[in-house]
C-alpha cells in the first residue's frame, strides 16, 4: 500500500477509498481518462454531484473576440476555448423509485481506482437508499488507446438484502450546465450552450446526436449503443431529443442478482465533413467496438499498455511514494499524447479546461522529450501538427514584419491566442523550442522521411525568423533584442541567454538539414547566401556575461536590477503576479520559473561546470517557483552540480504537485509539463542524461536513501535499459545491435546481449545554496500559490 495525503494505491494503481465531496474537482482530474483524442474527467456516472463536468475532444473549440480597452497593432483579434462536448458517461439509477445519489441515503462504501496497466477507472459503491434498499454498484470505464474514437463503460447493479425494482437510464447529454467561466459575461454566454443541435435520433438500443458550434463552425457527432445481461424480463425504451439521448431499462432483481449494462460510445468531429459523414463515422466506430466486445476492448487496452510499460517503465528503490507518483505521471503523459494524431497536446491534456485547452511551449520543451524516448510515434504526431500550422505561423510573422514563421505562444488551432504581448508574442523562444524538439526527435529516431518532409521546413522558417528578428551589432555579435524568455517575471529584454542559445541551436540545425536535403531546401528557395547568414549568426551569437559577479545575467543588464525584497514578502503574497503590478515585478531581480537555469540544462554544452555551479547558485536565490514548470529544471541542474539532496526535494515537489494539489488548481486539470518533469527529473537529473547535438550521454548519481534506479529508453531503433546503483551504472540493449553512448565522459558501445557496467566517480560537494526566504522546495507541504 502506498500512502498519500489524499490517495492510496498499490504499485500500479491509485486509489480513493472514501468520497470527499469537497475535493470532487481534484479527483475528477486525477482519475481522468484520455487517449489524446477523447478526454473524460472522472465525474461520477450519475452526473451529480460534480466539481467540473468534462468530456473533451482534442481541438474542438469555440471562438470569441478578445476585448481590448485599447487595441494595438498585432494584437490577436479572437481567442479559442476547448468546450465540454456531449457527455456519454451518464448512468442514472433508480432503486424502488429512489434516485441513486451519494448525497442522500447512507453511503457504506465508495472506492475508485485508476489502473495504470489495465488503463481503466474502476468504481465500487455500496449504498442504502432513504427507503432502506441496499445495493452494490460497480462500474469500469475506459477510453480506448487502440480504437481511438471509442469510450466503453460497464455498469453493474446488485441488490443486497431484498428484491429491488431497478430502473437504469444511460444517456448522452449535450450543453451541460457548467460552473461560471469567469468574469466576462460574453465568454459565459458563448460557453453556456456552445453546441447547436443538427440531428438527434434513437434506435432500439441507443441514440446518435450531431451538433455544431456557432462561431468556429466545427461539427461533432456522438453515438451510444448498449448490451445488457443478468435479467430475463427487461422493459426497454429509447428516446432522443436535441440535447438528450436516453436508453431506459426496467427490471426486478433478487438479492445477489447482478444486472450488467455495457455502453459503447463513439465520438468524431471535423471542420469539413458533412453531417451524414460524421454520423456514419461514429456508427462505424461503435459497430467495430461492439464486434470487439467489452472483454476484447479490455484485452486490447492491456496489451497496448504492456508494450508501453515494457519500454518506458521507471523503477526506483528507496522511495515508495515517489515510485507511485512516477507511474501516475507517465500514465497521464501517455494519455495526453498517445492518439492526438496531428492535434495539439494541451497544457492540461484532456483532464480539464484549464488554460482554455491551449497548448504552449511546454509541450515541446517538457512533454516531447519524454515521448521521444518512450513513445516516439506520439512525438512525431505532435510535431506534424506543428508543421500543419506553418502557413498560419508565416502569416503571423508577416503581420509582425518578420520573415519566416512565428509560432503562437498559446493556441488550439494555430493562431495566436494570447492577448498580453509581453508574456505572449514577445516570447519568441517558442520557435526555437519547437525546432529543438524537431532536432531531438530526428536525432533519436533517424527518421529521414520526417526530417525531409516536415522537420526541414520548420527549421528553415524558424531560422529565417531569427535572422529577421536579430541583428549584428557594431562588434559583429548577433543580438536578439526585445524578447521575453521562459521567466514570465521578466519581459521585453535584450539578449535573453536562453533565447539566444536556443536560437543558435535552431540556426545550426537549419544549416545541417538543408545540406542533408538540398532538393527539398531548393523547393523553399534556400540559397547558399542565406545558409551562410544562418551559420554566421549562430557562430557570432551574443551571450552576455557579468564579469563582476562571475555569472551569466538572464538577459542584458538583468544583474544590475534591484533585487526583490524577499524578506518582507509574506507567504500569502505569492504568487507575486496576483498581488503586485507587473511594473514592479519586471524591474527587479525575481524569477517566476527557471530561465537561465533551463539554459544550463538544455544548452549545457555551452557552459563549463564551474559556470553552471555559479549560475545555479545565483539564480536559486532569486527563483520563487510561482510556476509548476520550475522545480523540474531546478532538480535536474541541482543534481548535475552536486546538490543531490536538494534535487531530491525538488523532484518530490514535482511528483506531488497534482497528487497533493500543491498549487491549489488541480481541479481545472493536471499539469502535463510538470508530470513529464517527473521522468525528466529522474532520467536527466539523477540519470544525468543529455542529448546535445544528438549524442546521448549519461552522468548518473543517486542521492542518499535511494538504492537503485532503472529506466528504459527507445533510441535509434534500439531499446536501452539503464540500471543505476550508488556505485555503478549498467547499460544493456534489450532490442537492437549496438549503441554508442558516453558515461561520465567516457565513450562506450553497448552491444546486444551484453550489459556494460561502469563505476560512478565520487561526487564533489558543492558550496551550499539558498532559496528566497519562505520558498524552499516542498516535500508534501502546500505552496502559497502558483500557476
Amino acid at each position: 500500500m502506498i500512502p498519500h495525503d489524499n490517495f492510496s494505491g498499490e504499485e500500479w494503481t491509485i486509489r480513493e477509498t472514501s468520497l470527499d465531496l469537497s475535493r470532487l474537482a481534484n479527483t475528477e482530474s486525477v482519475f481522468a481518462l484520455s487517449n489524446g483524442h477523447i478526454g473524460l474527467r472522472a465525474n461520477l456516472e450519475e452526473g451529480e454531484p460534480h466539481g467540473i463536468p468534462g468530456t473533451y475532444l482534442n481541438s474542438f473549440y469555440e471562438t470569441w473576440k478578445l476585448p481590448y480597452a485599447e487595441s494595438a497593432y498585432g494584437d490577436p483579434e479572437a481567442t479559442e476555448r476547448l468546450i465540454n462536448v456531449t457527455n456519454g458517461k451518464i448512468f442514472r439509477l433508480l432503486v424502488d423509485d429512489e434516485p441513486f445519489d451519494v448525497r442522500y441515503g447512507l453511503l457504506h462504501r465508495h472506492r475508485r481506482e485508476l489502473d495504470f496497466r489495465d488503463g481503466v477507472l474502476r468504481r465500487e459503491v455500496e449504498w442504502t437508499s432513504p427507503a432502506g434498499q441496499r445495493v452494490k454498484v460497480r462500474s469500469t470505464r475506459l477510453v480506448s488507446f487502440v480504437q481511438r474514437s471509442i469510450v466503453a463503460i460497464q455498469y453493474e447493479v446488485t441488490p443486497v438484502d431484498a428484491p429491488a425494482r431497478i430502473v437504469l437510464q444511460s444517456e448522452l447529454i449535450a450543453n451541460e450546465q457548467l460552473p461560471p467561466a469567469g468574469n466576462d459575461p460574453r465568454v459565459a454566454a458563448v460557453l453556456e450552450a456552445p453546441l447547436e443541435a443538427e440531428e438527434a435520433d434513437a434506435n432500439h438500443s441507443g441514440a446518435v446526436m450531431v451538433h455544431s458550434t456557432r462561431v468556429s463552425g466545427l461539427r461533432m457527432a456522438a453515438m451510444m449503443d448498449h448490451l445488457w445481461a443478468g435479467a430475463e424480463d427487461v422493459l426497454v425504451t429509447t428516446e432522443c431529443k436535441p440535447d438528450v439521448g436516453r436508453l431506459t431499462l426496467s427490471t426486478t432483481l433478487q438479492p445477489g442478482q447482478t444486472f450488467t449494462l455495457t455502453k459503447f460510445v463513439g465520438y468524431g468531429w471535423s471542420s469539413q465533413r458533412t453531417r451524414p459523414a460524421l454520423r456514419s463515422q461514429v456508427a462505424g466506430a461503435v459497430t467495430g467496438a461492439r464486434h470487439t466486445g467489452w472483454e476484447g476492448l479490455c484485452t486490447e487496452q492491456r496489451e497496448y499498455l504492456d508494450d508501453f510499460w515494457e519500454r518506458a517503465d521507471v523503477r526506483l528503490d528507496g522511495d515508495d511514494r515517489l515510485q507511485h507518483a512516477i507511474r501516475f505521471s507517465l500514465f497521464h503523459v501517455l494519455q495526453a499524447g498517445a492518439r492526438t494524431e496531428q492535434r495539439a497536446i494541451p497544457a492540461k491534456g484532456l483532464t480539464g479546461s484549464g488554460y482554455d485547452g491551449h497548448t504552449f511551449w511546454d509541450t515541446e520543451t517538457f512533454l516531447l522529450p519524454v515521448l521521444t524516448y518512450t513513445a516516439p510515434h506520439a512525438a512525431r504526431d505532435s510535431l506534424r501538427w506543428r508543421h500543419s500550422t506553418l502557413d498560419l505561423a508565416r502569416e503571423r510573422a508577416a503581420q509582425l514584419g518578420l520573415a519566416g514563421a512565428a509560432f503562437p505562444w498559446r493556441t488550439i488551432r494555430g493562431q495566436e491566442n494570447s492577448a498580453y504581448w509581453p508574456a505572449g508574442t514577445a516570447a519568441y523562444h517558442i520557435n526555437a523550442d519547437i525546432s529543438d524538439a524537431v532536432l531531438r526527435y530526428v536525432n533519436a529516431t533517424q527518421d529521414a522521411d520526417f526530417e525531409r518532409d516536415y522537420g526541414l521546413e520548420i527549421l528553415v522558417e524558424t531560422a529565417r525568423l531569427w535572422i529577421s528578428l536579430g541583428h549584428a551589432d557594431a562588434a559583429g555579435k548577433f543580438r536578439i533584442d526585445g524578447v521575453t524568455g521562459p521567466d514570465e517575471y521578466s519581459a521585453i529584454a535584450d539578449n535573453n541567454v536562453y533565447t539566444n542559445l536556443m536560437a543558435q541551436r535552431n540556426l545550426r540545425g537549419a544549416v545541417d538539414v538543408v545540406k542533408a536535403h538540398p532538393e527539398k531546401a531548393a523547393e523553399l528557395d534556400v540559397k547558399p547566401p542565406e545558409i551562410e547568414r544562418w551559420r554566421r549568426a549562430a557562430e557570432s551569437m551574443y551571450v552576455p556575461y557579468d564579469e563582476r559577479l562571475g555569472v551569466h545575467p538572464q538577459a542584458t543588464a538583468f544583474t544590475d536590477h534591484e533585487r526583490w525584497d524577499f524578506e518582507n514578502t509574506p507567504p500569502e503574497k505569492y504568487p507575486l503576479l496576483l498581488h503586485f503590478p507587473y511594473g514592479d515585478i519586471y524591474r527587479r531581480q525575481v524569477i517566476k520559473q527557471a530561465d537561465l537555469v533551463l539554459a544550463l540544462h538544455l544548452r549545457g554544452d555551452y557552459f563549463t561546470p564551474e559556470q553552471k555551479a555559479r549560475d545555479f547558485a545565483y539564480y536559486e536565490a532569486l527563483t520563487v517557483r510561482d510556476s509548476s514548470l520550475s522545480a523540474c529544471t531546478q532538480a535536474i541542474v541541482a543534481a548535475e552540480v552536486g546538490h543531490l539532496r536538494l534535487a531530491q526535494e525538488y523532484l518530490s515537489e514535482v511528483a506531488l504537485t497534482d497528487l497533493d494539489d500543491l498549487h491549489h488548481n488541480t481541479g481545472s486539470g493536471l499539469h502535463m509539463a510538470n508530470l513529464a518533469g517527473v521522468w525528466l527529473g529522474l532520467v536527466a537529473g539523477f540519470g544525468g542524461m543529455r542529448d546535445h547535438d544528438g549524442t546521448l550521454t549519461f552522468a548518473p548519481r543517486l542521492p542518499p536513501g535511494w538504492t537503485r534506479l532503472r529506466f528504459g529508453m527507445t533510441l535509434l531503433g534500439c531499446q536501452l535499459r539503464v540500471d543505476i546503483t550508488p556505485d555503478e551504472a549498467s547499460y544493456k540493449l534489450l532490442e537492437g545491435e549496438s549503441l554508442n553512448l558516453r558515461h561520465h565522459g567516457q565513450k562506450i558501445t553497448v552491444r546486444a546481449g551484453k550489459a556494460i557496467s561502469k563505476p560512478i566517480p565520487p561526487a564533489v560537494t558543492p558550496a551550499p545554496v539558498h532559496q528566497p526566504p519562505g520558498r524552499p522546495p516542498l516535500t508534501g507541504k502546500v505552496l502559497g500559490g502558483g500557476l
